[in-house]
């Protein structure tokens, strides 16, 4: 067995990893590179896995680094099958399909904003080959062993990351022996809100482990719902409006869903609410249609809230019409919009029309990207700026952290410990999807629990597995 990792090797972003037998060629998940744009344009563009021969994708899960090149791999020939929860085929086709316009929209203006002698920019990707692809999805259920072929079996447990996100077992036949892979996508957290928690598997042969937390321990996610109603609070009594930009996977839903429960008890403050996001109102309808495979909290909340996503005064914007009427909105109320580093989107928008009212408040969500608009506000500059203009900081910046979706350095001795409880261990692991200080730190902190010290592996290196 060979294993060749062809991205989220030393890095945090393009998962892909090619395992190959005499017999079968997998690609453990296909996601797009994301970083400076010329770098990541020529690392997307360029596929090592030889697409025409590779004979089926697993999917770990739906966001974009790690599903956000498979409209790419299609375009350059593949064509067999991939397999992932039912959920996470359904989120993907929606992150796709948006992904494919923003490429066309990117391709448009960069075309524009060339000399006319050069070649028009094409995107990466179209929507025709979004809807190719998506013909090509398995869906699989979670916790059942499904034979793909006479050499391959696959078993999806919950990694408790994103709605749909699976840890991946493999039974692989190489040459006369049977090997157990394990790939943990991105592992999740224990007792965050929707999700179920990791699961822990029976050792393996071989493990792929994300490692991006594995040197840090995250803040507590209980303390969220506390704060949320204390900024809430605090902004109405000044006749504010609160802006929480929010990435539209995973984040928006359990801000909401926080909401609904401060709602259900009577604690949220009498402000409307607004999510002004188009693919986060579509994404939040599969999380209703999935609410049943959520976690024991949810499930009791269930019992007398039949929409954990819903309460009287949350409206889900639609048009952009409807969008911009909030600018002019009187009193107090709440966004959520996206992009969650205020980088792009509705978001945008309203932080401008937000940023230099010192009644309002912008409440940032974790962790914001040096140099992005959220850096700034997170920085407490004296000026922002935004669509070219330097405009005074003067509204509160709350910064709250404790929903990150990765699991941290707890929760990773916590999985390797109940994954070696029965003495089974594992044999070669494998640490992708993190920097260098988050790779030896949990190195070192799994090191007892594999035969081998645990191997970084570097872009596009390749092991032999005796």
């Amino acid at each position: 067995m060979k294993i060749t990792f062809l991205g989220a090797a030393g890095e945090v972003t393009g998962s892909q990893h090619l395992i190959e037998t005499r017999s079968v060629r997998l690609l453990l998940d296909c996601g797009l590179f994301q970083g400076p744009r010329a770098e990541s344009r020529k690392k997307n563009e360029i596929f090592r896995c030889d697409p025409q021969n590779v004979d089926a994708v697993i999917l770990s899960h739906a966001h974009m680094d790690h599903c956000g090149n498979l409209p790419g791999l299609y375009k350059q020939g593949f064509r067999g099958p991939v397999f992932s929860t039912e959920a996470t085929a359904d989120i993907a086709e929606l992150m796709l399909l948006d992904s494919a316009k923003i490429q066309q929209e990117d391709a448009k203006y960069l075309t524009r904003k060339l000399k006319s002698n050069h070649p028009p920019v094409e995107p990466l990707y179209e929507e025709e080959h979004v809807t190719g692809l998506m013909k090509k999805f398995e869906p699989l259920k979670f916790s059942e062993w499904h034979e793909l072929s006479k050499d391959v079996s696959v078993r999806f447990q919950p990694a408790g990351h994103i709605l749909g996100s699976a840890i991946t077992e493999l039974k692989i036949r190489d040459g006369a022996k049977w090997r157990r892979v394990v790939f943990t996508g991105d592992l999740g957290r224990r007792d965050m809100p929707l999700l179920v928690d990791p699961i822990p598997v029976d050792g393996a042969d071989v493990l792929i482990t994300e490692c991006l937390y594995g040197n840090r321990v995250h803040p507590p996610s209980e303390d969220i719902k506390t704060e949320l109603q204390r900024i809430l609070s605090e902004t109405a009594r000044r006749e504010g409006r609160v802006i929480i930009p929010a990435f539209s996977l995973g984040r928006t839903q359990q801000i909401v869903y926080f909401l609904n429960e401060l709602f259900n008890e009577r604690k949220l403050p009498r402000m409307p609410v607004f999510v002004d996001s188009p693919l986060a109102n579509r994404l939040t309808k599969i999380f209703v249609r999935y609410d049943h495979t959520m976690d024991a909290d949810v499930q009791k909340t269930l019992k007398h809230d039949d929409d954990v996503f819903g309460f009287s005064s949350l409206t889900y914007v639609g048009p952009q019409q409807e969008s911009m009427a909030l600018n002019h909105r009187k009193g107090p109320f709440v966004v959520i919009s996206a992009s969650g580093m205020c980088e792009g989107g509705r978001v945008v928008h309203h932080i401008r029309n937000a940023v230099s009212d010192d009644r309002s408040t912008i409440c940032l969500m974790g962790y914001q990207a040096p140099h992005t608009l959220g850096w700034q506000i997170a920085q407490r500059q004296e000026t922002v700026r935004i669509f070219d203009r330097q405009m005074p900081l003067n509204a509160h910046v709350e910064q709250l952290s404790g929903l990150s979706a990765h699991a941290d350095a707890s929760d990773f001795k916590w999985w390797f410990e109940a994954s070696t409880s029965q003495g089974t261990g594992f044999g070669k692991a494998f640490l992708v999807h993190g920097e260098r200080e988050g790779a030896e730190g949990l190195a070192t902190l799994i090191k007892d629990h594999c035969d081998e010290a645990p191997v970084i592996p570097k872009l596009y290196e390749s092991f032999e597995i005796d």
